[in-house]
């Protein structure tokens, strides 16, 4: 919960603002970035909202910021209206989960809905709201971890929905080890006819990315879009097993057509599918200018 003394000066005068808790997560700059923008190594309200879309969409990134440091001076008398409208409807039916969980450093998780059992990407915050609209909307079959560091409260939603967790064995901790599906070996796996897991190892030992009705590719760290190069890109920061191996991972997914990248953490993308195999051919390209 944001605190008004703890106001970051860079915030604009008005009912919204940032507290000195955030941990530039970039939540809210990529969900509301008509609200919010970085101010040094944190975010900061540039610009206060001023219609009813823009005051929903701020309320959002308030909701979905992992460490509670967005607040309003005034309580906001609309803020279940805000907790309804997850989760956010992207595309189809997958959905952005929101209320991003502060162990996942603000990762995004995803939800698909499904005749056939309805499919969480990566773990949020177990929120009686969000779990009331799951419920809403069939439940969760399956609880797919692309890799270790956003699997948040993934135990809270298997104990509620009974739901079967997926996770890579080259991934598991401790906290993972009773997961109901384990992932192994190298090679794609078929889970569904519209839903293929495929291993690219090199941000961690044992990521691997969910293709969704040859469309959509739920990504988590391996890959987003940059709007500072203007094509795909991967982490290498925040590489933590192999930037080559990485590189090799991402080769992998030319033979993948996709019209959506949906990351865990940095910006998604849309656009037809020779688009974004330009795109990635591109982010190869950069990824290797960046091999030294």
């Amino acid at each position: 919960m944001a605190h008004l003394h703890q106001r970051r000066l860079e915030n604009v005068k008005g009912d919204f603002y940032v507290d000195t808790t955030c941990i530039d997560c970039d939540t809210c700059r990529w969900m509301t970035p008509e609200v919010f923008r970085q101010a040094g190594d944190q975010s900061a309200v540039y610009h206060q909202p001023t219609t009813p879309a823009e005051r929903q969409r701020a309320l959002q990134a308030l909701l979905a910021c992992p460490t509670g440091s967005i607040g309003t001076v005034e309580k906001p008398t609309d803020i279940q209206a805000a907790q309804a409208s997850f989760p956010l409807a992207i595309a189809d039916t997958v959905y952005h989960c929101g209320y991003h969980a502060r162990s996942s450093f603000g990762a995004a998780s995803y939800f698909i809905t499904r005749p056939e059992g309805n499919v969480m990407v990566d773990s949020p915050r177990f929120t009686p709201p969000l779990v009331k609209r799951l419920e809403e909307l069939g439940g969760v079959r399956y609880l797919y971890l692309t890799h270790r560091d956003d699997v948040a409260d993934h135990a809270k939603f298997h104990e509620h929905f009974g739901c079967d967790r997926l996770l890579h064995v080259d991934d598991m901790t401790e906290a993972t080890r009773q997961v109901e599906i384990p992932l192994t070996g190298q090679d794609p796996i078929a889970l569904a006819p519209d839903l293929t897991i495929i291993p690219v190892p090199g941000h961690t030992r044992g990521h691997t990315v969910l293709w969704y009705a040859q469309r959509f590719l739920f990504s988590g760290d391996h890959l987003a879009w940059s709007p500072d190069l203007g094509h795909l890109h991967a982490f290498k920061q925040a590489c933590w097993y192999s930037w080559p191996v990485q590189i090799d991972s991402m080769r992998r997914l030319l033979d993948y057509p996709f019209e959506w990248v949906l990351p865990g953490h940095g910006h998604r993308h849309q656009g037809d599918r020779e688009t974004m195999h330009r795109s990635l051919e591109a982010c190869i390209a950069w990824m290797g200018s960046q091999a030294s």
